[in-house]
């Protein structure tokens, strides 16, 4: 392997944290979105703010470490995505930022007014923020987006069928992800009712999921062969590992075994990311740019490595201690607690 093959692997596992970390939080505020009403919603919303709370900013930290491995291993793939993408990464950007500000305004507001609107404008972006990054994932895999400072079509490049359907498949992705978590989440804090209905909600994300991945190598095939090409063959084993660990998880979840349906979801998102790399290698952008070609020059991927090496022994193991923490404070009280509900909705 060759270092600039290193550090786009480097960027590639980047991408699959912030997928499975990050997206499960995305998620998580689309179930916010569909909890019901006041009373009835206000043990869902419950589970998902202590769920979320004390890592939906750290999970943000892959996003920027992608970012800044990319800019600085890869400038004329970030050139080219940044602005080509423009509109759909600001509105995922605007997105984001929307979503932590009602996140965080909700849970200190207390008037019931402004609940509902902090409460819809965390659950509103958790949405169409995914869906966003989703569609510029969508046009990059489909090979709409040319080599050169925009040269693509600002809009055609990412709405299409390929990027749309690749944006819807992200939010479902990400609620499957959530609601997993979720149900284990919810085990935690011995409410019942709760390990019911995040279950059925998980089991139907998962077969959602799956049928929007179908739909998806259809337009794959149409829209984009050399991808569908690339995942029918050289990744095809990554394929089924996607599509194994996808039915492991949904059979897990049946049985009652909520955390190591964490891990089966998990590896099947994780499998489906590795196998895009996999099937459009060796190029960052098809046709026209290549891992080697994009890369910078040897002394800039030498220091970037260096300091990744060094990064990660401080940023690893913190946020292996906050997890750790984190996933060892059961979520009783907060959940069954006789706190007011945080996110109203009538």
């Amino acid at each position: 392997m060759t270092l600039p093959e290193l550090l786009a692997a480097v960027l590639w596992f980047g991408v699959t944290l912030y997928a499975l970390f990050a997206g499960a939080d995305f998620g998580a505020g689309f179930w916010d979105l569909i909890a019901g009403g006041a009373e009835r919603g206000a043990p869902k919303r419950k589970l998902i703010e202590h769920s979320i709370g004390p890592v939906w900013e750290a999970n943000h930290v892959w996003l920027i470490f992608v970012l800044v491995v990319m800019w600085t291993c890869f400038p004329p793939l970030f050139g080219a995505v940044s602005s080509t993408l423009w509109m759909p990464l600001t509105l995922a950007a605007f997105g984001v930022i929307a979503r932590g500000s009602s996140f965080a305004f909700r849970k200190v507001t207390t008037d019931i007014r402004h609940q509902r609107i902090f409460g819809g404008g965390f659950a509103l972006s958790s949405v169409l923020t995914p869906f966003f990054l989703g569609a510029t994932a969508g046009a990059v895999a489909a090979g709409r987006v040319p080599p050169g400072i925009g040269r693509g079509n600002a809009l055609t490049t990412w709405w299409n069928p390929v990027s749309v359907m690749t944006g819807v498949l992200a939010v479902v992705v990400c609620a499957y992800l959530a609601a997993v978590y979720l149900t284990a989440d919810a085990r935690r804090s011995g409410d019942p009712e709760l390990i019911t209905q995040f279950r059925i909600r998980a089991l139907i994300a998962g077969v959602v999921a799956g049928i929007v991945s179908a739909v998806g190598l259809l337009f794959l095939h149409n829209d984009a062969p050399a991808l569908a090409h690339g995942l029918a063959h050289r990744a095809l084993p990554l394929v089924i590992v996607s599509g194994v660990a996808g039915l492991a998880s949904i059979a897990l979840l049946y049985l009652g075994h909520f955390l190591t349906a964490r891990l089966t979801a998990a590896l099947a998102v994780a499998a489906v990311l590795w196998a895009w790399l996999v099937a459009q290698y060796p190029h960052l952008l098809d046709p026209g740019l290549t891992i080697s070609q994009g890369a910078a020059n040897q002394t800039v991927l030498e220091a970037t490595l260096f300091s990744l090496g060094v990064g990660a022994l401080v940023l690893v193991p913190s946020l292996a201690w906050l997890y750790f923490l984190f996933q060892h404070n059961a979520p009783a009280d907060a959940v069954t607690g006789g706190a007011t509900p945080t996110s109203p909705r009538s």
